[in-house]
């Protein structure tokens, strides 16, 4: 697995230091609120688990998955919710928390579907986001890192529903998925 990988753009350690400070970003900013923190499956899942041990209020979890992208690298522009919330958020803060934004599309369909919901507030956590690839424009509330237009894998991120398990985030080497 670890062959695969081209380059490691973000080490366990930095990892971990990045989402201990989105997790005292987001304590701060919701100190006296209720919140909702909504995973988006599968690639947040690993990013949620360690972020919710650094916000120190009391949250909710729930998850929801989407999906574009099928077995390949490029977004199909047909989104569809695969797996739904298990509860409402109607009058409930609520925080997307995602693994990475590329075009914006899958995210934007997302926003729109439970903003339909009426939730409190709507706000917005990655881990990762590819600005240069945007297709509509997202504002991020919360953000870890930026990073090139490249294929990566690691940290939840998977290829193929493969290398979701390394302990950092890589670039997947072209050959793999071409």
């Amino acid at each position: 697995m670890e062959k695969d990988v081209k380059e490691i753009l973000f080490s366990e350690e930095v990892l971990r230091e990045k989402v201990k400070q989105l997790g005292e970003n987001i304590t701060k900013d919701y100190c006296d609120k209720k919140l909702v923190l909504v995973g988006v499956l599968k690639g947040a899942s690993v990013f949620l688990s360690d972020l919710i041990r650094h916000i120190k209020i009391p949250v909710k979890i729930d998850f929801i998955a989407v999906s574009s992208y099928g077995l390949t690298t490029e977004s199909s522009g047909v989104v569809k919710i695969i797996k739904d919330l298990d509860d409402g958020i109607e009058d409930k803060h609520v925080l997307i928390v995602e693994d990475i934004i590329d075009t914006g599309l899958t995210l934007h369909y997302l926003c729109e579907n439970l903003l339909s919901r009426k939730p409190k507030s709507l706000k917005i956590c990655t881990l990762l986001d590819k600005p240069e690839r945007r297709k509509i424009e997202i504002l991020v509330d919360y953000k870890g890192f930026d990073i090139p237009d490249e294929f990566v894998v690691g940290y939840g991120i998977d290829y193929a529903e493969s290398y979701r398990n390394l302990p950092y985030v890589g670039v997947l080497k072209r050959e793999i998925y071409e």
